[in-house]
């Protein structure tokens, strides 16, 4: 039985975030494979917790803090050596400078695939410093995989390792976002409550999101701006919303469950990801709203959002940090409705054809099956 190791800094549950989440869908899709997984992250506190989420073994490293987003977890080299040893694949998600830097320490055994997330954006000096030790742990891996053609083309980082990079998009369990029936009556009454032209925003309340742009935008809106999440910008952010002229066609409606998420995504009108920094590298919140066949605004990165959300196709795409383009691009979708239907319906195509949970999995299993053989030809007669 092929065994692989995952390694993060956070995993979902409890951690709610894309690449937790992602994380948590490849490992129970590995699992329902018959293929050994296990999972390898920090914990939140100083204290070590090994347990079983949906029946996969899960070690939570001690941490006494962080620095620059980067868990700070004097034992993970330890924890890494001891589980990469009955590991035939480590399987990194970077950016996570311990679990690399770890890596470099301890040089545990097993095949190394790393799926680059994204770019080190905002630490510059960090990344200065840790480009070494980058550059180092990456040529020992022997796969990278990237989530969109269009991030190989625009990392500096990738675009040095081109020949070890492999495309696999991220993928979505589409059955996820089906709506039941005993769901309509609360589609009805979201739509009730706030009326026609609901525009939604949902993610992490972080710097790159660009949130104050779309708060921005809502003053050249007539529609209702539903913002679902939280993070270290809501205070700011809602300050911002109380203090603009359209502070009644905005509302924080905190974070909510999986089937709430999907009940306000049937019920809006458009999602919009005003992302305006690189760190946004996929935007997996646009493949949810396309599984439910709902037309998307985001902005131009460079990254995978226009990988996902193709041009004119699924949606719009307008640069970033741009309020006037926001506005306008919002106004042309809530006047159009055959045309959010037109994109809408061609989102859930894009999303069933290229995004699905298993066609992911498919490519990744491969990966690992190749590194297996390789290995096997590699090892003395």
């Amino acid at each position: 039985m092929l065994r692989v190791l995952q390694i993060y800094k956070d995993y979902y549950p409890p951690v709610k975030g894309g690449i937790e989440g992602h994380i948590n869908l490849l490992a129970c899709g590995l699992r329902e494979r018959c293929i050994d997984v296990e999972v390898l992250v920090s914990n939140t506190c100083p204290s070590l917790e090994r347990c079983l989420v949906d029946g996969i073994r899960v070690t939570k490293v001690p941490e006494r803090g962080r620095f620059a987003s980067a868990p700070v977890n004097l034992s993970f080299p330890h924890w890494l050596k001891k589980l990469g040893r009955d590991a035939d694949v480590l399987h990194f998600h970077f950016p996570n400078p311990t679990a690399e830097l770890s890596h470099l320490i301890s040089r545990p055994e097993g095949k190394v695939v790393v799926t680059y997330h994204s770019d080190i954006i905002r630490q510059a000096r960090l990344r200065l410093l840790y480009t070494p030790f980058l550059t180092k742990f990456l040529k020992s891996a022997q796969t990278i995989v990237a989530t969109s053609p269009n991030y190989v083309r625009s990392s500096p980082v990738l675009t040095r390792f081109r020949k070890k990079c492999r495309i696999v998009p991220l993928g979505i369990d589409l059955s996820k976002f089906t709506l039941w029936p005993e769901d309509h009556a609360r589609v009805a009454s979201i739509r009730h409550t706030y009326g026609t032209g609901i525009i939604l925003f949902i993610g992490r309340f972080r710097y790159y999101k660009g949130i104050h742009v779309l708060i921005a935008a809502m003053s050249s809106v007539k529609g209702k701006l539903l913002l679902l999440g939280a993070g270290p910008l809501e205070a700011e952010l809602r300050a911002q919303a109380s203090a603009s002229k359209a502070r009644e066609k905005i509302v924080f409606l905190g974070e909510l469950s999986d089937r709430e998420k999907v009940t306000h995504l049937r019920a809006c009108d458009l999602l919009v990801l005003p992302s305006i920094l690189r760190s946004e590298a996929f935007g997996i919140v646009l493949l949810e709203a396309m599984a439910c066949a709902k037309p998307v605004i985001s902005t131009e990165l460079g990254t995978g959002t226009s990988f996902v959300n193709q041009h004119l196709k699924t949606g719009i795409v307008v640069p970033p940090g741009d309020v006037q383009a926001m506005a306008h691009a919002i106004n042309h979708l809530l006047a159009k409705p055959e045309l959010r239907e037109k994109y809408g319906t061609a989102g859930r195509e894009r999303v069933e054809q290229c995004f699905a949970k298993d066609k992911m999995l498919d490519s990744i299993i491969k990966i690992y099956q190749e590194e297996e053989k390789e290995d096997t030809r590699n090892k003395p007669k």
